[in-house]
């Protein structure tokens, strides 16, 4: 039975279109996924791109959704077809009966993986090399999948992938049976908001930042974290710490600097105030034999999200990477 629904205009304006993938229900109810692409008129092109003839898809982090427009443009002018997907109960996917972000293990996430990669293959007589990228959360999922999914993947760019808790894996093991046990009893149950709004108060043209985007789809404080989420993820983490497999190499990009803290500072501006990245560096050489790690001063969390300076600095390093790591077409 096809799940696959039609393209219609998306949010962002010109040339994006989104398609809701159906899922099988939950709980809470209906469950849907957004798979968005980027269509701009097709360029005619002097030299063969670095990326020519490659699928892109980008998966978001917690409380975050798709909307990076330079990052689609970036891909296009690459070579690449670009699509982001939204998750089940984010962004363009969260319906009002739904825990925002709501899962109770990240495996459960192969079900829109699947279905936005087979609708990416449509009409095309084989599947493209595939890069898939992630953001935060989004980087610690699709490095899971890569490493349960061998030979799906031609190269892994992740942007500040939340590897590790923020405790380190000392104050993970001892937080996890904890949160198990809240998990099997109230795993829809609130747990202490630790997010006070700095990384938004750097990214948001409402504050101090540059970009526009959907307060309701990325709140300032982001979402209210519950016992069946954390669990989820601490499950991810104590995964990775164990080693991955991936088959493909793996470039990621990282603040060279972190500012996690419970007051603001200007720092905040060019750092991760999210991630203790010296903590995911670590556990980033583990996910593979061949993995790249760049650390860019001035970055913030999302990396793409930086100052110009930076962001121009990110840009050139995954075309540099890519010239040396894209298997050849």
């Amino acid at each position: 039975m096809s799940t696959l629904n039609s393209w219609v205009p998306d949010v962002l304006g010109d040339h994006f279109e989104r398609r809701t993938i159906p899922l099988e229900s939950d709980s809470e109810g209906e469950v849907v996924a957004t798979l968005v692409r980027y269509r701009p008129a097709p360029r005619v092109r002097l030299a063969k791109p670095v990326a020519g003839g490659a699928d892109v898809l980008y998966v978001h982090g917690w409380s975050d959704y798709f909307f990076q427009t330079q990052l689609a443009e970036f891909w296009h002018n690459a070579g690449a077809r670009f699509f982001a997907l939204d998750l089940r109960k984010y962004g363009r996917s969260l319906r009002p009966h739904q825990t925002p972000g709501d899962i109770a293990d990240l495996a459960a996430y192969d079900e829109e993986m699947e279905i936005a990669l087979e609708i990416m293959s449509e009409g095309e007589p084989q599947r493209r090399p595939l890069i898939l990228m992630g953001h935060s959360t989004g980087g610690l999922i699709l490095s899971l999948w890569a490493d349960r999914h061998p030979g799906r993947v031609a190269a892994l760019v992740l942007n500040s992938p939340w590897l590790e808790f923020q405790a380190r894996g000392a104050g993970r093991a001892a937080l996890a049976p904890l949160v198990g046990m809240q998990a099997r009893l109230e795993p829809h149950a609130s747990l202490p908001n630790v997010d006070f709004g700095f990384y938004t108060r750097s990214i948001s043209s409402t504050m101090d930042g540059e970009w526009t985007y959907n307060l309701d789809w990325r709140p300032i404080r982001g979402f209210a974290v519950h016992p069946g989420w954390l669990n989820a993820v601490l499950a991810g983490h104590a995964r990775i710490a164990t080693g991955l497999s991936i088959d493909a190499p793996v470039l990621i990009l990282l603040s060279a600097h972190s500012a996690v803290l419970p007051r603001w500072t200007p720092d905040m501006m060019r750092a991760d105030s999210v991630l203790v990245v010296d903590d995911i560096a670590v556990r980033a050489v583990r996910l593979a034999p061949i993995v790249t790690v760049a650390r860019l001063d001035g970055a913030l969390h999302d990396v793409f999200l930086s100052a110009a300076d930076v962001r121009a600095d990110a840009y050139t390093q995954v075309i540099r990477w890519l010239r040396a790591y894209l298997p050849s077409r």
